[in-house]
């Protein structure tokens, strides 16, 4: 009796491990009597559970490190899916939900009712009533899933894993890591190509579908690898992330993509609004320049003023000189086109104004809205895009209340920075608060051109951004009232 007491688990381990290789055996078994192998890969996917239950950040980890390589898939239906990270935040959505219902979710009470995450969950709950009026039910329904799941791993997951300002500059890391990687790779393809303007699509493949999404990835990180590289606590560290921030930077400028170039020079304009305390004055003068832009435009149709002519809508793709002089001339195709959507955008906005046309519909129902006075020589539309104007794209397919909550969201974040930064008396805490908020800004003007937040490579730094803001809001509100003041 006292050898079979000792045979029988002492603590939850053995218990474990009992239970283990009790379904090893069972799967062997049931392998045996029906012929089947698949029952052996029962044990290895219950034990990669188990794995994943216990900690699921290296999950987190892996999804920075391959994000930059990810690639589109299409599906059935005319959906894609962006692998491995769209399957890699399923994972990980799934974690978290878990570890919440177990109660082992270590995300402070009061970042579950922050502002952002409330007005993220206003936002999500308006999407679920578009889609409701969606013109198309099975794309609304993949936006709204690929949404929580966005949601999920790239907020919650931030949360639980940034304790600390090296955790930030940490995860940042992990994907700066994998964008340079990507960086050399299209410069040596580039080159061979005599780093041509009209070559760079081609250098890019196959990790990004457009020198758009390849130069927002490498501007958007360069804040963050400027910053990190001034909190760095080594030499070597600090040589490292500005090796990175120059391989980001020539990643922009080589990839010729004007708004790109801009959004440096505005990140820095508005570092010194930050600074100065005018975010709230900024943001003010923005919102009163578009409604006073958007009432000339459509009163009395002025908007038809503006109509390119066809034959002189041109693309100068051996001449980035040219290019530049053509959109100042409202002869570039790829503005004037723009154009051409954002005029199809406003008629759906005024047929649709509360619902919109449900999310990730404006392909291809803005096509019945179309003036053809604005038609350029590549109005086909063969790749599908929407309005290259993410605001816009929110009121046609949202409706006035998708818009103004999205606003709000980016409002709120980029005061939050203003307002946490000059409460902050940490130089580390600062450094922090001004990365993620000139990330934000750099990818808040892209959303004036295109539609990125459904970029698996961008939208991710865009909620990784709001997390590690509300994060360092924690951290400055815990800040000792004693510690000096930062010149910085």
């Amino acid at each position: 009796m006292n050898f079979l007491a000792r045979l029988r688990p002492q603590n939850s381990d053995q218990r474990l491990f009992i239970a283990f290789i009790g379904l090893l055996m069972a799967s062997g078994v049931v392998a045996l009597l029906a012929d089947s192998i698949g029952w052996l890969a029962l044990p290895v996917v219950a034990l990669g559970v188990a794995v994943l239950l216990v900690d699921w950040r290296w999950v987190y980890y892996i999804l920075l490190l391959t994000l930059a390589f990810s690639r589109e898939f299409p599906l059935p239906g005319g959906l894609s899916m962006d692998v491995p990270s769209e399957p890699l935040m399923l994972v990980l959505l799934v974690c978290i939900v878990v570890s919440v219902l177990l109660g082992r979710e270590e995300v402070p009470r009061q970042l579950w009712v922050h502002p952002l995450v409330v007005i993220m969950g206003l936002a999500l709950l308006w999407s679920v009533i578009s889609a409701l009026f969606s013109v198309s039910g099975v794309k609304s329904v993949k936006y709204l899933l690929a949404k929580t799941w966005y949601i999920g791993p790239f907020v919650f997951g931030t949360l639980a894993i940034v304790r600390r300002p090296r955790d930030v500059w940490r995860l940042v890391g992990f994907f700066a890591v994998g964008v340079v990687a990507t960086i050399l790779y299209t410069m040596k393809r580039h080159a061979a190509l005599s780093f041509g303007f009209d070559t760079i699509n081609k250098a890019i493949q196959p990790f990004y579908i457009n020198h758009v999404i390849y130069a927002t990835t490498a501007a958007l990180l360069v804040p963050y690898a400027y910053f990190a590289g001034r909190s760095a606590a080594t030499t070597w560290a600090r040589w490292l992330w500005y090796t990175a921030l120059a391989i980001l930077v020539a990643g922009v400028f080589l990839s010729y993509t004007r708004a790109s170039m801009l959004s440096l020079i505005v990140a820095g304009l508005f570092y010194a609004v930050i600074r100065l305390g005018l975010v709230r004055l900024v943001l003010l003068a923005a919102a009163v320049a578009a409604l006073s832009g958007a009432s000339y435009f459509m009163s009395e149709n002025n908007y038809m003023l503006y109509a390119p002519d066809f034959e002189k809508t041109i693309f100068n793709g051996k001449n980035f000189e040219k290019h530049l002089e053509a959109t100042y001339k409202l002869q570039d195709v790829s503005g004037m086109e723009r154009v051409y959507r954002w005029v199809a955008a406003a008629r759906m906005i005024s047929d649709k104004p509360l619902t919109g046309s449900g999310p990730a519909t404006f392909y291809p129902e803005y096509k019945r809205y179309t003036v053809k006075s604005f038609r350029t020589y590549v109005s086909n539309n063969l790749e599908k895009s929407t309005t290259h104007n993410y605001f816009l794209l929110q009121l046609a397919e949202q409706g006035v209340p998708g818009f103004v909550l999205f606003t709000a969201l980016i409002s709120s974040a980029l005061i939050m920075v203003e307002r946490i930064y000059h409460r902050s008396r940490s130089v580390v805490h600062r450094r922090v608060v001004m990365a993620a908020g000139l990330c934000l800004v750099v990818i808040i003007f892209h959303l004036l051109l295109n539609e990125l937040i459904e970029v698996d490579k961008i939208g991710s730094f865009f909620y990784i951004s709001l997390a590690v803001l509300m994060r360092a809001g924690m951290w400055i509100r815990a800040e000792a009232p004693e510690e000096p003041a930062s010149p910085e």
